[in-house]
Formats: structure tokens, sequence, C-alpha cells
């Protein structure tokens, strides 16, 4: 068959985003914190865009008025951010800062005014736990054993292999290639093995364990861990190992064969032993914890009226340069008589004045997004936030309600709930906190996922545990509880909930 050439026509509708929609997109994906770094680098790019200080400045200019009025948009656009990024005293700071306002500049403000905000404002910056890295701590635990210096130089080098279990997961053939590929290090698997014994003598015990079995091995030969039970609980570890982990208890008592009083307590030593040594290490030098700054206030008056704020953080307020309006008024009167220099200097002052006022209003815009989706949210979880923060007043609630309410679209309130908070006067919550999948009730009445949740977790503490529920029966009983749920859902639940499986609960 023949091949031939044939050119066709066809409208395709495709959808594509404005510039300035991706702008304001990228800023409203920010958290506080990452706003005020892209302020200040926007800053440097830009000569035109400058912090305010305490004098008023006007936010329009006869030089935009004499240069043939073709540019009233953006004086209107700066008026707009300007307005909106008037100087407003946060809440947050109460007395200290209306005290602070009465002054001229910061640099004004009386010591003991100033540490009072500053402590006003790191009381409400919350704290969430983290962790640090281990392997310093136990590098300091190498001075107290005496190691040559070729000797320590290996066991620093098998420490940063340990995982941050404190497990040895690598093979110690592979650790000698290392260390004399890389290193120019010389040793073997023998050498190897009895600096590991060392590393294994660190605390906590059970650091440098090459599997689990290994880990709780060490733990019970800790010559503080010794106790009457100490040899039997030994026995269950190297013996029973797998029905012990199984928590196939009425197994592992047969086989070892132990009285109902001795299996009690050898069980209440196996269960307390640590299967992460390193995480314990990991907690205990924990010195400082990241900060997590919340992008939102929420409080409540006296009359139960809900108040939201945002907090501005460390961005500082901008304006246009008055050098480069002078500029501009310079310049602009009569375009046409000016030197090639002077066009020049005229062209790169109107760009550098209309980018900078482009920015200005992608930040109201910003602020304007923001503020709307988080009064949306508090709208639709006013009970919660009316009553003291409590959980089982959150309603349903999705992304598309949000978006509908807040009139945006709804990848518009993803990339605002993606990594924002809001600090409540109970405690900072992540704005994804608020939205949960719903159910409904046998009485037809929508319910939250984290009702059925709690009541899940209720059902569970009250079980008998020498019979525990299975899912299917969990699934039972809420369904008389009027929680039409299906047990696959239940499974999922306990799992988020991290409680293990009927025979794992069984005592």
């Amino acid at each position: 068959m023949a091949q031939r050439l044939e050119q066709t026509q066809a409208a395709v509708q495709t959808q594509q985003l404005a510039s300035l929609q991706v702008a304001v997109a990228k800023l409203v994906e920010l958290p506080v914190t990452e706003l005020a770094a892209r302020v200040r680098d926007e800053m440097v790019d830009n000569a035109a865009l400058e912090e305010k200080d305490g004098e008023d400045y006007p936010t329009h200019d006869e030089a935009d008025n004499t240069d043939n009025n073709d540019n009233n948009e953006e004086n209107d656009k700066d008026a707009e951010a300007n307005e909106a990024n008037a100087y407003e005293e946060s809440e947050d700071y109460g007395r200290e800062a209306d005290a602070m306002g009465d002054y001229f500049s910061a640099d004004d403000v009386p010591d003991y005014l100033q540490q009072r905000a500053d402590e006003e404002r790191d009381r409400k910056e919350m704290q969430y736990s983290g962790q640090t890295s281990f392997y310093e701590d136990l590098q300091q635990q190498i001075s107290e054993h005496n190691l040559t210096e070729h000797e320590q130089e290996v066991m620093e080098y098998v420490i940063g292999s340990l995982d941050e279990d404190g497990f040895l997961r690598k093979d110690l053939d592979a650790l000698a290639d290392e260390l004399a590929i890389y290193h120019n290090i010389n040793t073997d698997r023998h050498e190897l093995e009895r600096l590991l014994g060392i590393l294994q003598q660190f605390e906590p015990r059970g650091i440098g364990a090459r599997s689990l079995q290994e880990c709780l091995h060490i733990q019970l030969t800790d010559p503080e861990r010794r106790t009457p039970y100490t040899k039997l609980a030994l026995e269950v570890v190297d013996r029973c190992f797998k029905d012990f982990v199984g928590r196939h208890w009425d197994v592992v008592k047969q086989r070892l064969g132990m009285d109902d009083d001795t299996f009690a307590h050898v069980r209440h030593l196996l269960v307390h032993l640590n299967p992460r040594p390193g995480s314990a290490l990991n907690d205990s030098t924990a010195p400082s914890a990241p900060t997590v700054v919340p992008d939102f206030y929420v409080r409540v008056d006296d009359e139960g009226r809900v108040e939201v704020g945002m907090n501005n953080g460390d961005v500082p307020e901008l304006r246009v340069s008055q050098a480069f309006r002078d500029s501009i008024k310079q310049y602009g009167g009569n375009k046409t008589k000016l030197s090639r220099e002077q066009r020049d200097a005229y062209t790169y002052a109107r760009q550098k004045v209309d980018s900078a006022l482009s920015f200005i209003n992608l930040l109201t815009r910003r602020k304007e997004t923001l503020m709307s989706v988080m009064r949306a949210i508090v709208d639709k979880q006013h009970a919660f936030f009316v009553n003291d923060d409590d959980e089982n007043d959150l309603v349903p609630l999705t992304l598309k309600e949000i978006a509908e309410m807040a009139r945006v679209d709804i990848s518009t309130v993803s990339r605002v709930t993606n990594s924002k908070y809001v600090q409540t006067m109970y405690g900072t919550y992540p704005l994804k906190f608020f939205f949960s999948s719903q159910f409904t009730t046998s009485d037809g009445d929508e319910l939250s996922a984290r009702k059925v949740k709690a009541a899940l977790r209720e059902l569970i503490d009250g079980e008998d545990k020498r019979h525990p529920l299975s899912d299917e029966a969990l699934a039972a009983k809420l369904k008389e509880a009027g929680y039409n749920v299906a047990r696959r859902t239940v499974a999922k639940y306990r799992d988020m909930l991290g409680l293990p499986t009927a025979r794992l609960r069984k005592e």
C-alpha cells in the first residue's frame, strides 16, 4: 500500500495556567519561615524593592501620572498592596506590643519591653520532638576502653556503619574490604569480631547486634539485668525465638516446662527488652527539637467569637524604592528628549518598578488566599475551636468543600494545607488535621473517620485480653453502635492506631 502525506486540522481544547497563577501558587505553598527567605532573595535581585521603615511614603507618585498614564493599573495594585501590608500590631504581643508602638523606632524601645515581647513570641513557637545522631555519643565511649590507634579507627568505622536502630547490617568481610579500599586500613574478620564484641558492651546494651535475636541476647547477658528469671529468658530467646516473636506464649511455656507464676516473671522480663537500642540513645541525645512556627493563629474571645490571624514572622513589609520612583519622575515627563543613556536608565527603572509592584501584588494575593482558606476551615470546624479543641466535634471535611467555600481551586487548597500549621489556645495543629473522610451511620448521619477510630480504640481498650476481639468481631460491634464499617476498614484503622492483631493482643 502506497504511503502519502496528509494535513488535517482539528480543534483541541487545552488548559494552561497563566504566569500570574503559577507565581501565586508557588508563594502559596511556602510556609512563613520559607517565605521570609524568598522575600529576602527577591529584594537582593530587585533593587527597586526595599523594606518599609517607620516613615510614611506615598503609594502613588507624580512620575507615574506623567508617564502618559500607561501604568495606572500598576499604581492601583501598588496602593492595594501597601494598604494590605500596612503595619498591624500582632495580638500575640498583647500589652507589650501596644507599649512598643508608642516609640518612634525599634532602637528607642526599652530593653525590658523588647524582652517581654520576645518571650511572648517564643511561647507561641511549639516544639516537636526530634532525634539527633547517636554516633558521637558512642565514639565518646571508645575512650573508656584500652584500644590502640589502629583499633580506634576501625571501631569508629564500625560505629559509623550502624543503622538508626543501632544494628550492624553489613557483613564483616564487606566492612574489611571497605576499610582497605577507601581508608587504607588493613583489618580482617577476626579483628572485627573482637572489636564488635567490645562495641556490644557499650551503652545502651544491644548496640552493634546483627539481628534482633542477638540484640535481645546481649541485653539479657548484662550483669545489671541479672535476675532469678534471666536464665529462663535467655532460653526463650535462644531456643524459642520464633514462638516468642509470634507471641505464642502457650507454646513457649509448654516447651520449657514453666509454671504460670514463673512464666509471668519471664514474660515480664522479655517484653521490657529494647528491640531498637539505637532509638533509645537517639531520644536521650536530642538537645533541641526543631521548632514549628505556626502560619495562623486562632483564638476565641470571651463572647465565643472565633478570630483568625496570620503570622507574618520575619517577612518584611515591602515598598517600592523612592529613588526608583524619582528616576521615573525625572525621565518620564518628556521621553522624546532623552539621551540614549537616559532612556536606558528610564527603561531599567521602569522594569524594576513594574517587577517590584508585581511581587508586592503577589504577596497580597497570597495573604488573601491563605486567609480565605483558613477562615473556611474555621467556619466548617467551628465547634472544634469553641469547645476547647475537642476532637469529637470535628466534622468530615474534604479539600473540595473548602475550595468551594474559599472560591479557589482545589489544588490551591492542597498547597495551602500541605505544610502549614495553626496555633490555637490549646495546641498547634497541621492544617491537614482538620480533613478526614466520612461515614454514614445507620440513622443517616454523617460521621468523621476520626470518631470511628476513637470508637475502635475504645472497643479494643475494653475487650477481654484473654479473648481479644477479631477484626470481624470489631466490625460487628461497630455496626451495632451505628458505624457501618467493613472489616478491611477496621484492619486499616487498627494499623493506623498502632494496635496489633487479636492474636498479638492476647494475654
